[in-house]
């Protein structure tokens, strides 16, 4: 089993935070946007920048185009997700990636679009928009704890069993002693409990691990021998703890697309009607 590769997902946001930032210093600092959005709404019709973003200006109505398709990502994402058709379309990796860069940047830029005017029933699909990026977060948080191969696929509960069953059946194997397997079993069964569920247990674990392999060594196990049965033992022990978070981990996880998905049909729903208003009306043309 490989270890999780959070550094993309970093990756991702890093990104996300240099895009909006470039977009941020373009529109603020070039188009003169800081005086812009400080202006009154009353007035704001008279400032030089008005025609550039005013919602449907030259720069604000492409941002809010732009946007609005980065929102849609997740209608993509679901698919690739969902439908073997599209196993060849990239890996989930980059496609979660994708989506996350997706679903900061694009609630920014449609921020611009708005000349961060909150009013109207447009209102709602903004504020649904803006719990949909930060509820994002925490589904990243859930997502990256969840054990995965090195290629982004889940672990499902009889594989992660399947190798415990396997590193237990090699510690019954190991060449030693009567009375030193009693005592790497002994050690297993007190680190069991602390590595599955107590705050401090990697610590404790570690020093344990560590005085055992000093313990076989004093007994006249070779260094290999006793570097692979505490290795074992480690493995083991971190499986199981995996195996205990998997279960919380995903009823955690369905739980949030239940609040997470309503929100995402809530803020799309709504933007379809305003983008056929906006196109009904003519402002989608200038």
């Amino acid at each position: 089993m490989a270890r999780r590769d959070p550094w993309s997902l970093v990756n991702a946001l890093i990104l996300s935070a240099v895009a909006i930032a470039a977009a941020g210093v373009w529109v603020l600092s070039d188009l003169g946007g800081w005086s812009y959005y400080a202006t009154p709404l009353r007035v704001r019709g008279y400032a030089a920048p008005h025609r550039l973003l005013k919602p449907s200006g030259t720069v604000a109505h492409p941002l809010g185009v732009v946007g609005l398709l980065m929102l849609l990502v997740p209608v993509a994402y679901a698919a690739r997700k969902r439908w073997p058709r599209f196993a060849r379309a990239g890996s989930m990796r980059q496609w979660l990636e994708f989506h996350i860069f997706c679903g900061i940047v694009g609630p920014a830029l449609i921020t611009f679009h708005t000349s961060f005017r909150f009013n109207g029933i447009i209102s709602v699909a903004y504020w649904s928009m803006v719990a949909v990026m930060l509820s994002g977060f925490v589904g990243r948080y859930l997502f990256v704890r969840m054990p995965k191969t090195i290629r982004g696929a889940e672990l499902t509960h009889d594989e992660i069993r399947l190798r415990v069953d396997q590193l237990t059946r090699e510690l019954e194997a190991a060449s030693l002693q009567p009375g030193l397997h009693e005592v790497v079993r002994t050690t297993e069964r007190e680190l069991e409990p602390v590595a599955v569920g107590a705050t401090l247990g990697p610590v404790t674990v570690r020093s344990r691990l560590r005085r055992l392999r000093a313990r076989l060594r004093d007994a006249g196990v070779s260094r290999p021998l006793a570097v692979s049965v505490t290795g074992a033992l480690a493995e083991r022990l971190l499986l199981l703890r995996k195996l205990a978070r998997l279960d919380r981990t995903r009823r955690l996880f369905s739980m949030w697309h239940v609040f997470h998905q309503p929100l995402v049909y809530v803020m799309l729903s709504i933007a379809a009607v305003h983008v056929g208003i906006a196109i009904y009306l003519g402002y989608a043309w200038w």
